[in-house]
C-alpha cells in the first residue's frame, strides 16, 4: 500500500530514473528531476518528505544539492538519500552524517527499493504520529505497515513506547526503549518467542502509546536480531510445510 510519503526522485540518466520511479511508485507519491537546479526549484515550492539523488550529475551535483537544501531552514532536515559510486562513498562521503542513507551504484533494483523503503516507512510512522491525536496514540492497520516493517520503523525512530498488535481475537504487547524491544508478551509466551510469533501475521491492527512502557527485559536479542532470526524461523517453517507437502 502506498505511504502518505511524498519522495522527489532525482538523476540526470533516463533510464535509472524510470526504473526507480517505477519501483517506488507502489510505495509512495513519487516525482521526479533530471538535474539539480530542476530539483532545487520543487525542493523550494513544494519540499517534499524524502530526497533521492544522484551524486554525480552536470551542473549542480548531489552534494551542492544537498549543501543548498541543508541552508535553507524549511529544508534544512529533510531526510536525503544520495546514490553514488563506491569510489565517491569511500573518498567523499564515508561517515557523511547529514544524509539517511548512500546507495551504491550500479545496485540490484531490488536491494536499492529494499533499503529506501525502510526509509519511506520510518517517515510514514513520523508523519502517522506527527498527526495522531493529543493523547499520544497511533492506530493503524497491519495492512499499511506489516509487522516486520513496522518493528524496524520503530527501531530506526528510536521509539520508546508499548505497541499492541491484535489479530482474530489474538493480542501481543511489546515494549520498546531507545527502538529495542525489552519486553514482549503474547499469550503465555514472553521475551523472543512472544515476538517470533506474530512477525508472520498477514493482517490485523496495531496501536502504539508513545507514553507507555516497562522495566521489564524479557528480550534477549536486539530488535534487528530478532527480525532476522524471525526470518529465519519463518523460512525453515515454510521449507518444512513444502517438504510435508512433497512426502504426501
Amino acid at each position: 500500500m502506498q505511504a502518505n510519503v511524498k519522495v522527489l526522485l532525482v538523476d540526470d540518466n533516463p533510464m535509472v530514473l524510470e526504473m526507480l520511479r517505477a519501483a517506488l511508485d507502489p510505495l509512495a507519491h513519487v516525482s521526479t528531476s533530471t538535474d539539480g537546479a530542476d530539483a532545487l526549484l520543487k525542493l523550494i515550492d513544494e519540499p517534499p518528505d524524502l530526497l533521492i539523488s544522484d551524486f554525480r550529475m552536470p551542473g549542480l551535483d548531489g552534494q551542492q544539492l544537498l549543501d543548498k537544501i541543508r541552508s535553507r531552514a524549511a529544508t534544512a532536515k529533510m531526510p536525503v538519500i544520495l546514490l553514488a559510486s563506491r569510489v565517491d562513498i569511500t573518498d567523499k562521503l564515508r561517515g557523511l552524517q547529514s544524509v539517511e542513507e548512500l546507495v551504491e551504484k550500479p545496485f540490484f533494483l531490488r536491494d536499492a527499493t529494499a533499503r529506501i523503503k525502510k526509509a519511506i516507512d520510518r517517515i510514514a510512522l513520523e508523519k502517522m504520529a506527527r498527526d495522531a491525536p493529543g493523547e499520544g496514540v497511533l492506530r493503524g492497520s497491519l495492512a499499511q505497515m506489516n509487522v516486520m516493517d513496522l518493528l524496524q520503523s520503530l527501531e530506526l525512530g528510536h521509539k520508546t513506547c508499548k505497541l499492541v498488535l491484535s489479530s482474530d481475537g489474538e493480542r501481543c504487547e511489546m515494549y520498546f526503549t531507545d527502538g529495542q524491544i525489552n519486553h514482549a508478551v503474547y499469550g503465555p509466551l514472553k521475551g523472543d518467542d512472544a515476538v517470533y510469533k506474530v512477525l508472520g501475521w498477514p493482517g490485523g491492527s496495531f496501536t502504539i502509546d508513545f507514553t507507555g512502557k516497562s522495566a521489564e527485559q524479557t528480550c534477549t536479542r536486539s530488535t534487528q536480531g530478532l527480525l532476522m532470526e524471525g526470518l529465519r524461523l519463518i523460512d525453515e517453517a515454510n521449507r518444512d510445510a513444502e517438504e510435508n507437502i512433497l512426502e504426501t
